[in-house]
């Protein structure tokens, strides 16, 4: 795939997150761009994680225009509830508008953590639930907008290309499959 970087359609930026505290329990909103500017605040998250028949897992380079860590690889799709939204709802709305598809997804746990994109300037300081489904046939359709291509790639392989070359991956990745494959 191309990376053609246009702006999406809807400014991410300026919708509600949820701010929790560090036992993932509401304490308030705030507008995405905030809650990622220095020194970031704790907020809900999902990432989800894909699986083929094969068991491979399918990895997405975001979008050049992503305002944290724009061209890494990452998991198949990630973004935030919003305050009460349940987590699946929201995760299942992001996985058709970055890759148009669906799928059934499961909740395997959580992973908090905070980490610097010296190349922005934002933070992503996140209670990040992850969920897992798995693929039969479907072919992801990624929207340019938000990611610049995808992959499949065997978790051995992943793990193996993480530790060989951890800059060319969002910094949640490893923890994320940690959870992920358990």
């Amino acid at each position: 795939m191309t990376d053609i970087a246009q702006p999406p359609a809807t400014d991410r930026e300026t919708l509600p997150v949820e701010l929790v505290d560090e036992t993932g329990q509401a304490v308030g909103a705030c507008p995405v761009l905030e809650a990622h500017q220095q020194p970031g605040r704790l907020h809900r998250a999902f990432s989800v994680v894909l699986f083929d028949s094969e068991g491979r897992v399918l990895l997405q380079r975001r979008a050049a225009v992503k305002t944290r860590f724009p061209l890494l690889w990452a998991n198949a799709c990630c973004g935030h509830p919003a305050p009460g939204e349940p987590v699946v709802a929201a995760a299942t709305v992001r996985l058709i508008e970055e890759l148009g598809l669906t799928t059934g997804l499961t909740e395997r746990g959580v992973y908090s953590y905070r980490a610097d994109d010296e190349r922005t300037g934002r933070v992503e300081h996140e209670w990040d639930h992850v969920l897992t489904g798995t693929l039969a046939h479907e072919v992801p359709r990624p929207d340019p907008a938000e990611v610049a291509e995808v992959r499949w790639v065997a978790p051995d392989e992943l793990r193996a290309e993480l530790r060989a070359r951890p800059g060319d991956f969002t910094p949640w990745l490893t923890g994320v499959l940690d959870v992920a494959l358990g």
